[in-house]
């Protein structure tokens, strides 16, 4: 069974990392991680797909 993970973002630039990397160090594999953005002012969106190209 997949079990997903969802994080929202809205101007969460500096938690993202460690919300990410918590997320995908859980010992159940069988993960999905998906990030909602409401209109951040931040750079939330380039850190995510940054630190998504990282997880590939």
């Amino acid at each position: 069974m997949k079990v997903s993970i969802i994080i929202p973002v809205y101007n969460a630039e500096k938690y993202l990392s460690e919300c990410i990397e918590s997320a995908l160090n859980q010992t159940y594999q069988e993960i999905e991680v998906i990030a909602i953005n409401d209109g951040s002012t931040d750079n939330i969106l380039k850190l995510y797909f940054q630190k998504i190209k990282k997880d590939d």
